[in-house]
């Protein structure tokens, strides 16, 4: 969920944009790999990319616990006697991480390295020769834990041995491994799980606490162990997305030191709690109005952190209108045009991509694309009226208005600017523009001399609108002028 990459637009430079840890990133994960796509935004395509993050031995073995004590009835520790001791942990890989175990301290004990499954080392503490409460009543050993890295970096935690009298019985757990499945939005309080052991014994020896074994630092955040009844709990809320799995360890033991240990595997389980996130990786904020049939305005990107069908995002467009929905690569959408568009009938578009998940009920989310039409010279100017006429008294005055044109053009901008002039023509004899004149930005017609009703009774003649598109288009209408008799 964070941006760990940044990319220089210009160079095409993937760059760090803050400090990655691998422990955090992949916690027993082998290999890291994160995963991210770039864009060529002019283009309209987008590539995958994998960025393998290597591990480094930044980090030292450790134990939970520094100290360790141990309580060894000396009647049941005799010579050969082997008792498990806590893991080291270490959240590097291969070499970097946990290699070796050495014990110093005492001659009465060893150490025994036991391989788990999964190559997992397990140090056990082997009683060499028996004890003798009477002669020695404390042990005290170092144990010491090495990785394989260069340097190599070390870990300690101090073993206590208490010798005590007899107790011949130890717990036993109801069962060997305990499995419990939750869904992810259990309360948080709730029980998990109850392991129960008993023990044989009577008093201090018969009871039985309980303790986490082995747990991993998240998970000890996670879950309370109740020390007397067994039970498990949750303190935190699950989070599949996060971890869908949790492994355990509990160990029983009375009061004279024996104990048993019980595997707990807790599995955490999808709850449709994520909404689809649809992110508009590309768009156009703008496209003519000629653009071709299937031309792609937006490039969207779906996502669900849910697993299944609870995490299987389906887009789609809302109303409709000139734009379809195609799914293209992965989880990408884009948005392309399903025919020619038309300023003059919408000039802009907001189109609404909605998102739905398969889950039960669906969780939904949507984008929305905000698109410009630009416009195109497709429309002529279109005359007011399909024939103009006038009547003007003869012996007029020069420069006299006779009467207006107007024209009118659907387009926008310099396409819809209007300009008119006269056509030509002639009047017994002369030019039509040595008797009248049209005024270019608004039609205006005007009489350039005074009109004799005995000489010219009519004149006819054309008015031609032109509009600034390139190449311009243009209407011409027709003009009759009558010549009244004083």
């Amino acid at each position: 969920r964070t941006q760990y990459f940044g990319l220089h637009g210009k160079t095409g430079h993937l760059v760090t944009a803050e400090r990655i840890d691998r422990e955090q990133l992949c916690e027993r994960v082998r290999q890291c790999v994160l995963r991210c796509e770039v864009i060529v935004e002019g283009e309209m395509k987008f590539y995958e990319i994998e960025v393998e993050i290597m591990d480094i031995n930044d980090n030292a073995p450790n134990f939970r616990e520094a100290e360790t004590e141990l309580r060894m009835s000396e009647d049941r520790a005799w010579a050969g006697s082997r008792f498990p001791l806590r893991n080291a942990h270490d959240p590097d890989s291969g070499p970097n991480s946990l290699q070796s175990y050495e014990l110093s301290g005492d001659d009465h004990f060893s150490l025994a390295v036991q391989t788990g499954p999964g190559g997992a080392q397990r140090p056990e503490l082997v009683l060499v020769k028996a004890l003798d409460r009477e002669e020695a009543a404390l042990h005290e050993l170092v144990l010491r834990a090495s990785d394989g890295g260069e340097p190599s970096r070390t870990g300690t935690a101090r073993i206590r041995v208490l010798v005590l009298d007899a107790n011949d019985n130890a717990p036993v757990f109801s069962q060997a491994e305990y499995a419990v499945r939750v869904e992810e939005d259990v309360p948080v309080g709730s029980t998990l799980v109850s392991g129960s052991a008993t023990d044989a014994d009577e008093g201090l020896n018969g009871h039985v606490k309980y303790s986490f074994h082995k747990i991993s630092d998240r998970s000890s955040e996670m879950f309370h162990l109740d020390s007397e009844t067994g039970e498990i709990s949750l303190k935190d809320s699950l989070d599949f997305e996060k971890i869908s799995s949790h492994e355990l360890e509990v160990q029983a033991h009375d009061g004279a030191g024996l104990f048993d240990t019980a595997k707990v595997t807790i599995m955490v389980t999808d709850v449709n709690d994520n909404e689809p996130e649809l992110t508009v990786s590309s768009a156009l904020s703008e496209i003519s109005e000629d653009a071709p049939h299937g031309t792609v305005v937006a490039l969207l990107h779906v996502q669900d952190r849910d697993s299944g069908a609870n995490g299987e995002g389906r887009c789609s467009l809302d109303g409709g209108g000139p734009f379809q929905l195609r799914s293209s690569r992965g989880s990408y959408y884009s948005v392309v045009t399903s025919r020619e568009l038309d300023r003059e009938e919408v000039s802009e578009y907001n189109v609404t991509v909605r998102a739905a998940d398969g889950g039960s009920p669906s969780l939904r989310s949507s984008a929305v694309v905000a698109l410009r039409v630009l416009d195109v010279n497709d429309n002529a100017p279109v005359f007011a009226e399909a024939r103009y006429s006038a009547r003007v008294a003869e012996n007029n005055a020069a420069g006299a208005l006779v009467l207006r044109v107007r024209a009118t053009d659907a387009d926008w901008g310099q396409n819809a600017r209007v300009r008119y002039r006269l056509g030509e023509g002639r009047v017994r004899g002369a030019a039509l523009s040595s008797y009248v004149s049209v005024e270019a930005e608004t039609g205006a017609l005007y009489a350039l001399r005074s009109f004799d009703y005995e000489e010219v009774r009519e004149v006819g003649l054309w008015v031609r609108a032109e509009d600034g598109g390139a190449p311009a288009l243009s209407s011409n209408v027709s003009v009759r002028l009558e010549i009244v008799d004083e």
